[in-house]
């Protein structure tokens, strides 16, 4: 018996199977919602053996469920629990052979600053209780690093405010390695940056760097996100060669910032801090040279005033010594009038005793100045500039250590020539060949 109503009995439909609803309301969705980004809490979070993800996504009213497959799951930026509010992108689906519907994610990110915050804080913690950001980890920066590593965006204003700080103070070789600074696979990029920079050789056909600057712009807590990962962070505090952080304004702060060797408040500031004002060094170095040779001048000085107060008291003691000889020749005059032999043979031994004290008064003398000039040549000889102007040469490694032997050379290494008017650098072709002198644009030198 049917109880169709009578209007509808002229328009009947056919009949379809629960399958064909199913995949009917499946397909309706999925058009209408392919692509839609919903609000909500994190309730019911699961984390499937096979890597899916499955939680349910809540407000005030209502509850929708949602899916997140393994390899969206594994790019997160973060790890999703519950009561934690977030923003899903993805589509609409149905799962027909339980009439349910759930929301496909095909990204994630986590709603309101104060949820960053907090996953911020407890990440810091973990990361310090593992010695990441230990004082005693940090590394000295040189102190005049020959090749920089720069890793940032290679378009904008910090890569150009680097490099023209750099430039105005002390010209030095950079390296830009460029990355993304924001977004999916920024983080990745940094850290392999890093770990390539620390993988290059001081004799390769790229130089390794002796300093690394990582950098980007202002931003919000999120635009900044990718110098919180875990990944950039361990890639920092595991870098061999000593890193400056310059992430953001100076009232931002990054976990790198805990884990570099000195954290800059602006890109800017990491290059001042990078190299010194190479023409304040000139200063220094001329004041320096200045106050050595006022030194050895007073060195001078006092040797001399040493020879003639050595002098001024020999000539009194000889003084002295006559004037006593003469009162006992007085004397023996005096008692020896008569027995004029005696008297002559006193004159001859007197005679004799003047010209022994005069010979060897003489010789006193000579044998002082003779090694006040020897002490004069040997200070003399010690000049570093005297040896160069006797046509040697200084040569110093790329580390600035000085090269006493062949051995310590390679082929294709750069080395500094110093020669008496100035620096040369130098590249070893092999132990049979001269060396190249290298003139380059981007490595300027001290004196």
């Amino acid at each position: 018996m049917s109880f169709i109503p009578e209007h509808h009995e002229t328009f009947l439909p056919e009949p379809l199977s629960v399958s064909a609803v199913a995949y009917s309301i499946k397909n309706t969705l999925e058009q209408a919602f392919n692509f839609i980004r919903i609000k909500g809490e994190i309730s019911g979070a699961k984390l499937h053996t096979s890597g899916h993800f499955y939680f349910a996504l809540k407000d005030e009213q209502s509850v929708l469920d949602g899916v997140c497959w393994k390899g969206v799951y594994g790019r997160l930026p973060f790890k999703p629990v519950d009561g934690m509010e977030v923003i899903c992108t993805g589509r609409i689906t149905s799962y027909p052979a339980r009439s349910k519907y759930q929301i496909v994610v095909e990204a994630m990110e986590i709603a309101g600053e104060g949820a960053l915050l907090k996953i911020l804080e407890e990440r810091r913690r973990k990361l310090a209780a593992e010695g990441l950001f230990a004082e005693e980890r940090k590394k000295s920066l040189p102190f005049i690093p020959q090749v920089i590593g720069v890793v940032t965006s290679a378009t904008g204003a910090v890569i150009r405010d680097i490099l023209h700080r750099l430039q105005d103070r002390f010209p030095r070789h950079v390296i830009v390695w460029p990355v993304l600074v924001q977004g999916e696979g920024a983080a990745a990029q940094i850290a392999t940056a890093i770990e390539s920079f620390n993988r290059l050789t001081f004799e390769g056909t790229i130089p390794r760097p002796d300093l690394l600057i990582v950098a980007r712009g202002g931003g919000s807590l999120e635009d900044l996100w990718s110098f919180n990962e875990e990944i950039v962070v361990r890639a920092v505090a595991r870098s061999h060669i000593p890193i400056i952080s310059a992430v953001g304004h100076e009232t931002d702060t990054t976990l790198i910032d805990f884990a570099a060797d000195w954290r800059a408040p602006t890109p800017t500031a990491a290059a001042e801090r990078a190299v010194p004002v190479r023409r304040e060094l000139l200063d220094i170095s001329a004041k320096l040279l200045e106050r050595l040779n006022r030194g050895l001048l007073r060195y001078n000085e006092g040797a001399t005033q040493y020879f003639d107060d050595w002098n001024e008291r020999f000539l009194n003691t000889k003084t002295i010594f006559f004037t006593h000889i003469e009162q006992r020749l007085k004397t023996l005059v005096v008692q020896l009038k008569h027995p004029r032999m005696l008297l002559a043979q006193s004159e001859i031994n007197i005679h004799n005793l003047s010209n022994r004290l005069n010979l060897s008064g003489k010789q006193y003398i000579e044998q002082r100045l003779l090694s006040f000039q020897n002490m004069a040549q040997l200070l003399q000889s010690y000049s570093f500039h005297r040896t160069l102007e006797r046509g040697f040469c200084l040569v110093r490694s790329s580390k600035g250590e000085i090269v006493k032997k062949t051995e310590e050379l390679r082929p294709q290494q750069i080395v500094t020539l110093t020669f008496q008017d100035g620096d040369k650098l130098a590249k070893i072709q092999s132990e049979a060949e001269k060396s190249t002198t290298v003139n380059s644009h981007s490595q300027g030198s001290l004196f």
